[in-house]
């Protein structure tokens, strides 16, 4: 009985979160109470609760303070002198130019965030792409790959999700595909290459698209006063080497993680902003961004400790077992894998991490596979390099409105390369033992 209204938990959650009628916050919370009322298990229903909520909560201060820390990081222009010395780089060559993008978009996508990711690099780029006469849909794919790509890592959406889902050290899902993620990063900067080799040829072969009238805008040309009062370029060492300070810290965890940006946050405003209330309209001025996603966070924490604490997710994974062949199952983290990018046209990130793979994990480990192995398959395409062409997520859409491309030409140009980049990961998470096959 456990696993129907299992069950029913979960195809509720999805059907309301797929077809909007209600906000991932408040179907997370409602949806398992309510069912978990019709089961009768309303006398342990406050401590699943608690212990989900305590099991998401090093995430969700993981997620909240590196959120802030990045983004004071932004404010300060610690990034600038990087892209600007891209875009340097690339000078009038259309191959630079095309790898200078996939820089830009991995370092703008530290954050974490795909909206902030392409209003830096997109703008940045768009008037060089135009003056040499490079093709727009060239732009979005680098910047989609490159952002993709880094949605990997531990503070990315996909990977805070699918810890608080199946309540897994951060670390233990992406410490072991480091290697993974780096032979994707190394993909991209290929795979632009490529495309600004082929632009060059284009070019060269029947002259520009655009005109070489076209003005030529800085990153910083148009930036307002209020964002240029901000800027701390001579703490941009200072700045850097926190940064790397920190980021060493969580992967070699020589400090705890949920610590690491709790620390690296005061240090980087106290520097950068010894005044008091300029700290405190920091703080304020990117607070909204972290707000949403620590509040799915913990209500993931309700969601998880209702269907866990009750045995619904267990009963679940049994009744799939039954159904599913045991030599099944040892490959279900490769087929997770090769099916995480092309599940992103599908699956939104919310209804995939909370709904589908605690299902999958569960089942793999009932059929004598690895639960942890087909989440760290899942990461590397599900909303990771699939998100910036997924028309589930907002991005997407602000993605192609920046380079004023259309979403399905943007789709036919990107989908089967962020799909190779995806391929090229789960080879190497093969290789290096992440994945077992």
């Amino acid at each position: 009985m456990l696993a129907f209204w299992g069950f029913c938990t979960i195809a509720v959650l999805l059907t309301l979160i797929m077809t909007k009628r209600m906000s991932v916050v408040v179907a997370l919370v409602l949806v398992p109470i309510v069912f978990a009322l019709l089961a009768g298990l309303s006398s342990e229903l406050g401590g699943y609760i608690l212990t989900g909520l305590k099991s998401v909560a090093p995430t969700g201060i993981m997620l909240t303070f590196a959120i802030l820390y990045f983004s004071v990081m932004n404010d300060a222009g610690m990034f600038d002198p990087m892209i600007k010395g891209i875009i340097k780089f690339g000078g009038q060559d259309p191959t630079k130019i095309a790898v200078g993008t996939a820089l830009i978009a991995m370092i703008a996508h530290l954050d974490g965030s795909g909206a902030s990711t392409f209003l830096v690099c997109i703008p940045a780029m768009i008037p060089i792409y135009d003056r040499l006469g490079m093709d727009r849909k060239v732009l979005a794919c680098i910047a989609a790959l490159g952002a993709g790509t880094m949605n990997i890592l531990p503070w990315g959406g996909p990977t805070l999700r699918a810890s608080s889902s199946l309540g897994v050290d951060i670390s233990e899902l992406f410490n072991p595909i480091i290697p993974a993620f780096g032979a994707g990063v190394l993909t991209v900067l290929v795979v632009a290459f490529w495309l600004g080799k082929k632009e060059k040829v284009r070019l060269s072969s029947v002259g520009p698209l655009g005109g070489s009238s076209s003005s030529f805008v800085g990153i910083d040309d148009n930036e307002d006063e209020e964002k240029a009062s901000l800027k701390r370029p001579k703490l941009f060492f200072f700045n850097l080497l926190l940064t790397v300070g920190a980021l060493t810290a969580l992967v070699t965890k020589t400090v705890p993680l949920p610590a690491v940006f709790v620390i690296a946050l005061p240090i980087a405003l106290l520097v950068n902003y010894p005044n008091v209330k300029l700290q405190q309209a920091r703080i304020n001025a990117h607070g909204h961004a972290a707000i949403l996603m620590i509040s799915i966070i913990f209500a993931a924490g309700v969601f998880t400790g209702v269907l866990k604490g009750s045995g619904m997710i267990k009963a679940l994974a049994t009744s799939l077992v039954s159904v599913v062949p045991e030599s099944f199952g040892a490959h279900l983290p490769l087929l997770t894998a090769i099916t995480s990018m092309p599940a992103s046209l599908i699956f939104d990130p919310d209804s995939y991490y909370f709904g589908v793979l605690p299902v999958l994990s569960h089942a793999a480990e009932a059929l004598g596979a690895s639960g942890i192995e087909v989440v760290r398959g899942a990461l590397l395409g599900q909303m990771t390099t699939g998100f910036p062409v997924s028309p589930l997520t907002a991005s997407t859409f602000l993605l192609v409105g920046l380079a004023g491309v259309d979403l399905a030409d943007h789709q036919k140009k990107t989908i089967p390369l962020a799909f190779l980049v995806t391929l090229v990961m789960t080879l190497v998470a093969v290789i290096t033992g992440a994945l077992s096959i």
